[in-house]
């Protein structure tokens, strides 16, 4: 049995700094952040990514400007992902410079800032290529998503 869960990986301050760091890149845009945690990922990282940002409805963004950071944590793995939108817009090799930063801050350990670093710099992003508005609805939930209990790993 798996000691470690996606719930309590981090602890309710680390939740709530991850949180802060969501909104902090959400205010100056209309795009929109989501951090998905699971305990154990079966099958290709990438895939499972893209099928959770189908799942939480990240597609249905108005401007398709969404972006998922995903994280496996017993099999400490991650991906993150744009909708088309941003994918379209961004320059070329950013999320490969987003995933280093993550895996430079993961490799020490330090999850949680990892993940505030790349948050923060998917926003900065989204801000040059689609700045708040005033007309802007938070289209997405801020808070952190955990293990889909209707998963089935075939």
């Amino acid at each position: 049995m798996d000691t470690i869960k996606a719930s309590s990986f981090f602890t309710k301050e680390q939740q709530d700094q991850i949180l802060a760091a969501i909104r902090e890149a959400e205010q100056n845009t209309s795009g929109e952040i989501r951090v998905h945690i699971e305990t154990r990922l079966t099958g290709d990282v990438l895939d499972r990514a893209a099928w959770i940002f189908r799942r939480i409805g990240m597609h249905k963004t108005a401007d398709r400007n969404s972006v998922l950071f995903y994280l496996a944590v017993i099999n400490r793995e991650f991906a993150v992902i744009g909708d088309a939108g941003i994918n379209n817009k961004i320059p070329a090799g950013f999320w490969d410079n987003v995933k280093d930063i993550l895996q430079k801050y993961f490799a020490e350990g330090k999850f949680t800032e990892g993940l505030r670093e790349g948050i923060l710099l998917a926003g900065t992003q989204l801000k040059d290529h689609f700045p708040h508005q005033k007309t802007d609805i938070n289209e997405l939930p801020d808070e952190i998503s955990f293990d889909n209990p209707d998963y089935v790993a075939l």
